[in-house]
């Protein structure tokens, strides 16, 4: 009897225990939820301002239809330029949004296109992110925050705690993917002046993934975005992946845009004969729409480890050539407002200016700017 006793009280002493480990086992699921809850509770009140009512820069063909507004080509291009011209045509590389507060806190909403957030070069935050940046109490654009995607859907703070003052903002958008809407969250309370884009007309690039952006490590650190601060001007990019190949469709719509300057950086996707064959009706084509608009031609980065892998030199030099020798023919021809930048220096000779031996990290892209710089400088003749 005694025996049984025991024994019945040793199972209710079991069957106590496992009641505990299932409640412990359970906990984990229980304190994610209040996580969830937690981070949603943690959103202040806010007023949302939907960037598309002022609208931003980086956004040509403003008067033509789009298929979605943050794309940078219009409707129209689809069927006339390539099809991978097309589809990365609707990254939103190069757009910034400006505008002025006296908010603390800044959050963002906003709908990316693309589920794939990232690549195998390119950070979140660089191919999805925002990038938020600030002017100075003497004017200059100095880094603030950035967005950390982790889906299609971004509703998080970019900063808070900043310091009090009404000043002025720029967010750049994501360089290696779509924007389907964006607002900007401020304080209900806190000061809020949209800054339309401006009307001065932008440098315009036509390029390759460089000038797409990669591989940078956020939205502003492109060497185009880097030159838009420094000149405080708007900038156009239209950096296509891997198919940045002097089109004559591309430049159909290029010759669109009243530009301060064309810049055409393809040679990296191309070879030293279709740079022949391409160059030169390019320049000629943009020469006949747009017969004042300087044009800068430049020569493709040597690759960070091109030192050491001698077809990957001779590639360069070749190219490097053939697009000399496009530039003088063009002279020879007549082509005023020609400028040139060779390519040999404009990641270093440190071999450290790239991720990846062929796309430039935020170093290179600084270094790109400082040689672009004073070309540009000459070109726009301030």
């Amino acid at each position: 009897m005694r025996l049984r006793l025991i024994s019945a009280l040793l199972l209710v002493s079991l069957v106590a225990l496992g009641g505990v480990q299932a409640q412990t086992a359970g906990s984990p699921p229980a304190k994610k939820a209040a996580g969830a809850a937690a981070k949603k509770a943690a959103e202040p009140a806010l007023k949302w301002q939907d960037v598309s009512q002022w609208g931003v820069e980086g956004r040509a063909f403003h008067d033509m239809e789009r298929k979605r507004w943050f794309d940078r080509f219009p409707a129209a291009a689809e069927g006339r330029v390539t099809d991978a011209v097309w589809r990365l045509s609707r990254d939103s590389a190069g757009m910034m949004v400006q505008f002025r507060t006296d908010a603390t806190t800044l959050w963002a909403d906003y709908t990316l296109f693309n589920e794939r957030l990232a690549g195998a070069n390119m950070t979140a935050i660089g191919a999805s992110g925002l990038d938020l940046y600030a002017r100075d109490s003497k004017g200059q654009w100095r880094w603030v925050g950035v967005t950390r995607p982790a889906g299609k859907i971004v509703r998080q703070e970019i900063i808070s705690g900043l310091a009090p003052g009404f000043r002025e903002y720029a967010v750049y958008l994501p360089l290696y993917n779509g924007v389907e809407n964006l607002s900007i969250g401020v304080p209900p309370n806190a000061k809020f002046e949209p800054v339309a884009p401006r009307a001065a007309k932008p440098i315009v690039f036509y390029g390759t993934s460089i000038t797409h952006g990669a591989s940078a490590s956020r939205p502003g650190m492109v060497h185009t975005a880097i030159l838009g601060r420094r000149f405080d001007q708007p900038v156009v990019n239209l950096g296509f992946s891997g198919n940045g190949r002097m089109d004559a469709a591309v430049g159909e719509l290029l010759v669109k845009i009243d530009a301060a300057v064309y810049v055409i950086d393809c040679l990296p996707n191309m070879n030293a004969e279709a740079v022949r064959e391409k160059c030169i009706p390019l320049v000629k084509q943009l020469r006949a729409a747009r017969p004042d608009t300087p044009i800068v031609l430049v020569e493709d980065r040597r690759n960070t480890n091109s030192w050491i892998l001698p077809a990957r030199n001779q590639h360069h030099t070749d190219n490097h050539a053939a697009l000399r020798e496009s530039f003088a023919r063009l002279q020879q021809d007549g082509v005023k407002g020609l400028y040139y930048l060779g390519g040999d220096d404009l990641l270093g000779h440190d071999a450290e200016g790239a991720t990846d031996g062929s796309h430039p990290n935020d170093l290179g892209f600084v270094r790109q700017a400082d040689l672009f710089e004073p070309v540009l400088r000459t070109a726009l003749r301030r």
